[in-house]
């Protein structure tokens, strides 16, 4: 492949990588900032600018996911046609979180990137090419972060049910709802520390692939243009998955989305701290349903929850025989 090409292909990756943040962020923003909407701690807008802002100031805090993302599914230095895998995959990725953008359905922008780049790889250079070690670390962080989210929130949940068993409902209330604002902070400034680190990641990868980057070290400007694209995605909002999160799962009063946002944070910031990639749609909706359960099982609305369920577990494959198929559309053309 000619350097030009190479170089050509480069700006195509950063552009499209960053393309996929902002979609991540509006896509996402629901995780943030769902319950507090529906509980009404905060209006649309003050939910989603201290989202972005949060965002922002979490995606700049660590890099350890997105040196994962760049090493851990593929060698980037042993990557022939590297560039050209990296762009199919996004293109994967990014049609698929379109597609369950306009559907309302909360997928995982995480499972559908890491699915992309894997079988744009296997459709390249065979299943051979993966990084199994790495690769099926990052999957078993993917399956089991949602068990523990569930787990989390429902203990969370009840220990806030037998704290304020006897307490005033209306004072409870007002009180949850305050705290609530701290814990969406919260969530969103996690949600940055993870999921804004996976294009971080594959931009990384892409300059390694092409020979302009020596290390898995990642570059200044791509922190901040990854920070500035997740940001400016999550200002943007993603209403008609806030309504799915926000109220098709269960009923959310401000004590329930307050456990929730405390569950899936702690959750996500875990992950983070082992620089491990999870979906933050996965966590929060799992959050909510611990939290549901904790309460009434009936609560929770189990068929919106299959339905989510079932979307996550295709994403993965669906993805990654997209990300095959351009693959091999694109090497007709380069």
């Amino acid at each position: 492949m000619f350097m030009d090409t190479i170089l050509i292909l480069t700006i195509c990756i950063v552009i499209f990588a960053l393309a996929f943040d902002f979609i991540n962020g509006f896509h996402d923003t629901a995780n943030a900032i769902a319950t507090s909407v529906s509980t009404r701690a905060l209006t649309p807008r003050q939910a989603i600018i201290l989202a972005a802002t949060m965002n922002f100031i979490g995606a700049l805090t660590f890099t350890g996911v997105a040196k994962t993302i760049t090493k851990d599914i593929v060698d980037p230095f042993a990557l022939e046609n590297g560039p050209l895998i990296i762009l199919a995959a996004l293109t994967s990725a990014i049609a698929w979180n379109l597609i369950t953008w306009y559907y309302g359905i909360p997928s995982s922008s995480s499972h559908a990137i890491i699915g992309s780049v894997a079988g744009a790889a296997i459709s390249a250079a065979g299943v051979g090419i993966l990084n199994y070690g790495g690769f099926l670390k990052i999957l078993q962080s993917l399956i089991l972060s949602p068990f523990l989210a569930l787990g989390v929130g429902f203990i969370i949940m009840s220990i806030f049910r037998f704290i304020f068993k006897n307490a005033n409902l209306y004072s409870t209330t007002r009180g949850f709802r305050m705290f609530q604002i701290v814990t969406a902070a919260f969530q969103a400034y996690t949600h940055g520390t993870n999921d804004a680190q996976k294009a971080m990641g594959i931009i990384t990868m892409a300059l390694i692939a092409g020979g302009y980057h020596a290390t898995t070290d990642i570059p200044e400007w791509v922190r901040i243009s990854a920070a500035l694209a997740m940001g400016l995605g999550t200002a943007v909002g993603g209403w008609k998955i806030i309504k799915t999160v926000g109220g098709k799962i269960m009923k959310i009063r401000p004590i329930n989305g307050a456990a929730a946002d405390l569950s899936s944070a702690l959750v996500i910031l875990s992950a983070t701290m082992f620089h491990l990639p999870v979906s933050t749609t996965h966590v929060i909706s799992s959050a909510i349903m611990g939290v549901g359960a904790a309460q009434r099982v009936k609560g929770v609305k189990w068929g919106v929850a299959r339905r989510i369920v079932l979307t996550w577990i295709i994403t993965l494959p669906v993805s990654a025989l997209i990300a095959g198929f351009v693959y091999q559309v694109l090497r007709l053309f380069f």
